[in-house]
């Protein structure tokens, strides 16, 4: 009987070391961990993992180009300030090397249908355009056609080139940030579909636009930003688009540096048509430091802007913020 008893324990601490171990891996520059390299975690994860499996990354520079081809991942930094990815990469000279192919033009790829992926608590860095003084496109988080259900928590996304974070999925993408840091020069925010960004900051280098959207595969995609305030170079402007889109920016705050200039419709070659108009950016609650502009008045209509919630803004098709709830309590029982 005791001899049992004692082969019961031992099976139950062996299936819970393993639920735990199964669950998550540890990288760390000091070889304390499981891995050294990021990537190296990333390629040890089963094909099709249906779970959601959490990468512990510990302080430090991680020096590398990551390619996230799997689904249901969490990417988590010992702490933003501290866990660092960084790599210098130019969209122009990665794609004249590869056939005009992106894929792995990023510091961060995420390969096409890939879903579920979060990132917490890590700053990401492009810093191709500082050490070669060259400031154009320079992708820091880069996915592709049918990748969704992306977020990012806690986070700073630098690049010293254009469009940092490039979330593409213009069918179906939806993406979640909060508490974020974005820092970049042109559209250096630039999503496809639905995203929602809140209790961020912005900072941008450049004098074409910070914030950029394509929704032109269906009316409902949007892009909204609430609670989150704008700086940069003196005369840094809003955003701007290239194909439909639609913008709502609620109780966000502009520095006096910005440039006296609407979010715009930037035409193109060939000439696009926009299906549904350009007079879809909307405002409420938004101020200025210094002299006021007209342009960012309010002009919800008949929208109530306490309705513009994730649910509403997602069209009831994900709750990203009990995704996260979920995540974080996760990593406060089992990694931090």
């Amino acid at each position: 009987m005791k001899t049992q008893l004692i082969k019961t324990i031992l099976l139950l601490f062996i299936s819970f070391t393993f639920v735990n171990a199964a669950n998550y891996i540890i990288v760390s520059k000091d070889n304390t961990g499981n891995y050294s390299s990021i990537q190296d975690a990333l390629n040890s994860i089963l094909e099709n993992n249906t779970e959601l499996f959490y990468i512990y990354i510990k302080d430090g520079l991680y020096n590398e180009k990551l390619y996230i081809e799997k689904s249901n991942l969490v990417l988590v930094g010992q702490s933003r300030e501290k866990t660092i990815i960084q790599f210098a990469e130019l969209r122009r000279n990665w794609k004249a090397e590869h056939n005009d192919d992106d894929y792995g033009s990023s510091v961060i790829n995420i390969k096409a249908n890939c879903v579920n992926i979060a990132f917490i608590s890590l700053t990401a860095h492009n810093n191709y355009g500082n050490l070669f003084n060259d400031h154009d496109h320079a992708f820091t988080i880069r996915s592709f056609e049918g990748t969704t259900k992306i977020i990012i928590d806690d986070c700073a996304i630098i690049s010293d080139g254009g469009d940092a974070l490039s979330l593409w999925n213009n069918d179906d993408g939806m993406y979640y940030h909060n508490n974020c840091y974005f820092e970049g020069w042109v559209d250096y925010v630039c999503p496809r579909g639905f995203c929602f960004i809140e209790n961020s900051t912005f900072f941008g280098h450049n004098f074409t636009a910070s914030i950029w959207h394509d929704g032109n595969k269906s009316e409902e995609h949007k892009f909204v930003i609430k609670n989150s305030s704008f700086d940069g170079i003196v005369d840094f402007p809003l955003g701007r688009f290239h194909w439909d889109a639609q913008f709502y920016l609620i109780d966000c705050k502009f520095s006096e540096r910005m440039k006296d200039k609407k979010i715009f419709f930037a035409p193109s070659k060939p000439p696009r048509t926009l299906k549904w108009g350009e007079d879809r950016v909307y405002f409420f609650n938004c101020k200025k430091e210094g002299s006021q502009y007209l342009w960012y008045q309010n002009n919800l209509k008949d929208i109530n802007p306490e309705k513009i919630t994730l649910i509403w803004t997602f069209k009831k098709m994900w709750d990203p913020q009990k995704d996260l709830s979920e995540i974080n309590k996760y990593i406060k029982q089992n990694i931090k």
